[in-house]
């Protein structure tokens, strides 16, 4: 089983990473390979609207995003982990997903799939954010993760959602963190239930 987790904070070793490396130990439990990238230290091109990729069904540029889009063909399940900034994913991740528009492209408008779209995969969405957010605090976040699990061709997935990080450090929230290791843990043994 191969498993593909996107780190989508420029936060090395802050609260969401430390989130989303509790759920990768989970998941190693199944003995899974599991592909982490850390898309602060990627090099991926923001996507200028060209729209060439519905004629190329790729996109024209030649950075870090062409090995995730063969990541993304390969993951059983993918992890994509992002603060919550100004209600929505970070910009970092935010660019990633933009580029996924080579992949809408390419099955919509041309009909030749970069991906697999017949494979199942599974995907679990983290997000932390530093102050509380109430009922509807994190919808941006979830509707463009939502969105970005559409785009490959995850058709529903769990999540992960922690707030007030700003005065409750994840460290310190032992709770949650075994909550992680669980919901990593299950991840494996339960493909099949999403």
């Amino acid at each position: 089983m191969k498993v593909l987790a996107l780190l989508g904070s420029p936060r090395i070793k802050g609260n969401t990473d430390i989130l989303l490396e509790e759920l990768i130990k989970g998941v190693k439990e199944c003995e899974a390979e599991v592909h982490k990238y850390e898309l602060a230290r990627l090099r991926i091109n923001p996507c200028v609207g060209c729209y060439k990729c519905g004629e190329l069904g790729r996109c024209i540029y030649e950075d870090d995003m062409k090995t995730l889009y063969e990541e993304f063909d390969q993951a059983d399940i993918i992890i994509f982990a992002s603060p919550l900034y100004f209600n929505s994913v970070s910009s970092i991740s935010k660019l990633m997903i933009d580029r996924c528009h080579a992949l809408w492209a390419s099955k919509f408008i041309l009909n030749k799939p970069m991906i697999d779209i017949n494979k199942k995969r599974n995907g679990i969405f983290i997000c932390t954010a530093g102050a509380k957010q109430g009922d509807n605090g994190f919808i941006g976040a979830f509707k463009v993760a939502d969105l970005f699990f559409k785009a490959i061709n995850i058709k529903s997935f769990k999540q992960l959602l922690m707030d007030d990080t700003d005065n409750l450090n994840i460290r310190n929230r032992v709770d949650i963190l075994d909550k992680a290791y669980i919901m990593g843990k299950e991840l494996c043994k339960h493909q099949t239930d999403y």
